[in-house]
């Protein structure tokens, strides 16, 4: 059968395909070009399993206190190898991105300190863990206060509202590297190593943690190798690999970490306790096969935005622009053409195809949302998922695709749903 057929067998029009084919050519020069900085991604990884001499009796199951976790304790050396940090705390129980932000902040701001943004409003789910929504048990509760400096309107930083908000009790900087439900351009690795030498130059001992979500391996650098304190992220999405059910990472000083542990778990226990309870497997091999993932997820989202510009929708980052992360929005403009690709994501799935995305009132957002995801784990945003909040500018957030070739289908179908129901218009 020939490769059209069988896309037309999972419901792709040959119109549909045809133009998907037609984009294809056009980009083999950045797919190469992602393709390479996966090599060099995945040999960083091989690296740190290799120096840190990886082996059977790590993969082996504890229960309980956890106490003399060995592959636990590896696995954390792993990570701060990869991420050039003095230490990693990579834990189960850390139950989500959210979760493992909202350690890292809890753990290294007091009473009295204030958190400082200096690119703007932090993700939805945020709002309640700092205390701009209130909330029981926010940082705001405890008596940390909060201040940002908006970015400039072409999205650069704002470097005199920066300064003139950093003050004495300006304790901690939070910089999110995706752009989260905005349609501000994500942040390079570089361009946040320039904000971070800024903040020390204005505070030198301010500590600077970056949001690292869905920005692993995307480039060949991660934050930590310029001047972050700690970098932040859920094991469900780039850095699991699509094979981690659940857990999350902090990277960064020594220092840092071990606050971290102890918020986690308590304070004179730290990293000492926390069973693994037989996930090591899954989190190694989740790891290994990050770098590789990733770049499946990648083409994905440059397809994307390479299909949906050509037809006239708003798209962040541009056909054309450099990546900093997995994330595409697709700017759609209604209510009706949000909820036909979110359907077209799911039926491209391999789990619960047949399902059809409806938005709900999810926890920790105030809008309505809509999610499309027919994931191996649930959740899990590293796998071919699509979401979005119901309200203008009717923006869609795509990402993943454990191969590239579902990703492909994904959009593919995503395209065909807005198509047939005559939201989106072929070229003739």
């Amino acid at each position: 059968m020939e490769l059209q057929a069988i896309y037309q067998t999972l419901g792709v029009s040959p119109e549909v395909f045809a133009y998907g084919e037609a984009a294809l050519e056009r980009l083999r020069d950045r797919f190469a070009d992602i393709d390479r900085t996966a090599e060099y991604n995945q040999a960083k990884v091989l690296r740190a399993m290799q120096q840190n001499r990886v082996n059977a009796t790590h993969f082996a199951a504890t229960t309980g206190y956890g106490y003399d976790d060995e592959g636990r304790d590896n696995l954390e050396r792993v990570y701060a190898a990869v991420f050039h940090t003095e230490a990693a705390l990579v834990r189960p129980q850390i139950t989500c991105g959210t979760h493992a932000l909202a350690v890292a902040l809890s753990a290294n701001l007091l009473p009295g300190d204030e958190l400082l943004s200096p690119v703007g409003a932090p993700y939805d789910t945020l709002e309640e863990v700092i205390g701009i929504r209130p909330s029981k048990c926010s940082l705001r509760e405890y008596g940390v206060t909060y201040r940002q400096a908006d970015l400039l309107p072409g999205g650069g930083f704002d470097y005199e509202a920066i300064r003139s908000r950093i003050n004495e009790r300006t304790k901690l900087i939070t910089i999110q590297r995706s752009k989260g439900y905005a349609t501000r351009p994500s942040f390079s690795v570089a361009g946040i190593g320039e904000l971070i030498a800024f903040c020390k130059s204005v505070k030198p001992d301010v500590k600077v943690m970056v949001d690292n979500c869905y920005g692993e391996f995307v480039e060949t650098r991660e934050p930590s190798d310029l001047g972050a304190d700690m970098v932040v992220g859920s094991l469900i999405k780039n850095p699991g690999g699509g094979l981690a059910p659940i857990g999350g990472y902090i990277c960064g000083t020594k220092e840092c970490v071990e606050r971290c542990a102890y918020r986690l778990s308590a304070p004179g226990l730290g990293q000492e306790v926390g069973a693994n309870l037989g996930l090591m497997p899954a989190f190694y091999q989740g790891l290994f096969l990050a770098p590789t993932v990733t770049a499946g997820a990648l083409k994905g989202a440059v397809f994307a935005a390479n299909l949906y510009e050509g037809l006239g929708f708003p798209c962040v980052p541009n056909a054309a622009e450099e990546r900093h992360d997995i994330i595409q929005a697709v700017t759609l403009g209604s209510r009706e053409a949000m909820l036909a690709f979110c359907r077209g994501i799911q039926a491209a799935a391999p789990v619960d195809s047949y399902v059809t995305p409806e938005p709900w009132a999810m926890p920790g957002y105030d809008s309505e949302v809509v999610m499309a995801a027919g994931a191996f784990v649930q959740g899990s945003s590293i796998e071919l998922s699509a979401d979005g909040p119901i309200r203008p500018p009717y923006a869609v957030y795509f990402q993943g695709g454990l191969t590239w070739q579902h990703a492909k289908l994904g959009i593919l179908m995503s395209l065909q749903k807005l198509a047939e129901a005559g939201l989106a218009k072929l070229p003739e």
